[in-house]
């Protein structure tokens, strides 16, 4: 496979005009990835094609998050958000099961559990989480990274307990794919938001599915493009569905999903690794800065960087062209391979005044 260097992808895909420190909230799109959904877009607007996009795309977009994720290709099935494939697996739940998930967790992670009313829903601190896991527990539904504070969980520790009590795991990596090594085939299913640190449209998603939980997670959502032959399967009941995690698909938006096969094949030419190493470096410079200010930041090793009760200063780092967010009242700044040390410096300068 093609390797490129981190620093050379930077400069061939993009150019930021403001210290973008927001990758948490939407990730900057690379060059080749805008120069794919201008060409689409296009193309359709001028008549010029009969179809409103490639599977070809699609397929590759599939490759690229498997490649990624460290899954085979037909552990993957394609979507638009989060919260439709965590409803997927939601609706698959027996009525009473219980949903053991941490306090504060990102609302798409646990409503589609919520809102069905008969289902148990328990809560418990992160770091308490695995302890909490018990022998009525069905599913314990986390993010890899919190999306209010960039804390990672202890992984390892949620799967050794859910292990030993027969619960499946639900992981939501929107927060950590793309920067931190991941390997979906540890969870029963994971999900991805692929429009932060993957770096591609809003409206590609990931779903990845092991073959045991397979059996259970029914395709609600199945139609001609769940099928094993899609286009003898546009009129009537889909008489065969794909023996793939391909039945979980839904109608790919093409215009995100020809941008996502290139921002996908660019993050699998640098590696994660790397971006990991680079990510991690700035973050832990913006941390030891922060200290320096006398403000004290979630510990830890993640690229996202929190500072409760910092939240109000960011319309002032905007206005001084720093992007970062306010989220549950912290500063919230996360850095990722387009970022460099004078970005970071920058947003220390300004923090100081």
């Amino acid at each position: 496979m093609e390797t490129t260097s981190l620093s050379s992808a930077v400069d061939a895909e993009f150019a930021p005009g403001t210290t973008y420190l927001n990758t948490s909230t939407c990730g900057l799109l690379p060059r080749r990835t805008v120069a794919a959904v201008r060409a689409l877009a296009e193309a359709i607007g001028s008549g010029s094609r009969a179809d409103s996009g490639d599977f070809e795309a699609v397929e590759a977009a599939r490759s690229g998050f498997a490649r990624l994720s460290g899954v085979d290709a037909d552990r993957v099935a394609v979507g638009s958000s989060v919260s439709v494939h965590v409803g997927l697996v939601a609706a698959a739940l027996p009525p009473g099961a219980e949903v053991l998930a941490p306090e504060g967790e990102f609302s798409s992670v646990v409503s589609p559990f919520a809102v069905r009313g008969d289902l148990r829903m328990r809560y418990a601190p992160l770091d308490r989480l695995a302890d909490a896991v018990g022998p009525d527990t069905a599913l314990v539904a986390l993010s890899s990274v919190q999306s209010s504070n960039g804390r990672i969980a202890d992984l390892k520790a949620v799967r050794a307990a859910a292990g030993a009590h027969g619960a499946r795991t639900l992981l939501d990596t929107t927060q950590s794919a793309g920067w931190l090594p991941l390997d979906a085939g540890e969870y029963d299913y994971t999900v991805t938001g692929g429009f932060k640190f993957l770096l591609c449209p809003r409206g590609a998603s990931f779903l990845t599915v092991t073959e045991e939980a397979q059996r259970t997670l029914l395709p609600l959502f199945a139609g001609m493009y769940a099928a094993a032959d899609p286009w003898n399967s546009t009129y009537g009941p889909v008489g065969q569905l794909s023996g793939t995690a391909r039945r979980y698909d839904e109608p790919p938006a093409f215009l995100s999903y020809h941008g996502a096969e290139q921002s996908l094949a660019l993050l699998n030419e640098v590696g994660v690794d790397a971006v990991h190493t680079h990510a991690t470096g700035l973050a832990a410079r913006m941390r030891a800065g922060l200290a320096g200010l006398g403000h004290e930041a979630v510990p830890g090793e993640s690229a996202i960087v929190a500072v409760p009760g910092l939240g109000d200063r960011e319309p002032e780092l905007a206005r001084a062209g720093v992007v970062v967010s306010n989220r549950a009242g912290s500063l919230r700044a996360a850095f990722h391979l387009y970022n460099t040390q004078a970005d970071v410096d920058r947003a220390l300068d300004v923090l100081a005044g």
